[in-house]
């Protein structure tokens, strides 16, 4: 981007991995090890996974799987992911944006795919502060692309929908947040991709600004 986009929002909901955290490394380990078991095209795979729940992706790339089997091999996988922390680092001014946020009292939730033992830890191993609203996959009945996380973000909050804005990395992330009336910046290589509303190659393009009635400003780019 050459120019800002500039953004008014109530609250922002945001995405962990890929929008907070790089945990790229240690979802390729586990999820290409998945697919050789299953004997499927670890490119492929990945082009699945990332902003769903486990099984969810599973459902999608083994369609005739009973759904119990993708829950049990789900449980499994999220042992393993939350067992390796080798290579989670905060995305580039994660720390700071979130410092921002909370500093100026501006309404935010963490909005994740991962259940809470597996956003504590990321969060942990990135050095970075949970939100104190969280809605992780205990929370919802429906993975991203599913809106329900965001909506429920957005009712715990106490703001409208349409007066959200969501930080997301991938396209399931970035359609959910459109399909919960949402505006979208995206964040990070693979966003771009999904046409959101701005695009951050990380969250040192992101400026808060606070404003007069409980709202926030938004400088993106």
């Amino acid at each position: 981007m050459t120019a800002s986009t500039v953004l008014t929002a109530r609250a922002l909901l945001l995405d962990m991995d890929g929008t907070l955290v790089n945990s790229d490394a240690v979802v390729e380990r586990v999820w290409r090890r998945w697919a050789d078991r299953h004997g499927l095209d670890g490119d492929e795979v990945m082009k699945v996974v990332h902003g769903r729940q486990g099984y969810a992706s599973m459902a999608v790339l083994l369609p005739n799987r009973p759904m119990e089997q993708n829950y049990a091999d789900n449980a499994r996988m999220l042992a393993e992911e939350t067992a390796d922390m080798e290579g989670v680092v905060a995305i580039e001014g994660a720390g700071e944006f979130l410092a921002s946020l909370r500093e100026s009292g501006v309404p935010h939730a963490l909005v994740t795919s991962a259940d809470v033992g597996l956003s504590a830890a990321r969060m942990g191993a990135a050095g970075l502060a949970l939100p104190e609203l969280r809605i992780t996959a205990e929370s919802v009945g429906a993975s991203k692309p599913d809106p329900e996380g965001f909506l429920k973000g957005a009712a715990e909050l106490g703001v409208a929908p349409e007066e959200c804005v969501v930080f997301e990395d991938s396209g399931a992330g970035i359609s959910a947040g459109r399909s919960a009336g949402m505006r979208v910046v995206g964040v990070g290589p693979r966003a771009g991709f999904h046409r959101p509303d701005a695009v951050v190659r990380d969250l040192r393009g992101v400026r808060v600004e606070g404003l007069e009635g409980g709202r926030v400003r938004l400088r993106v780019g």
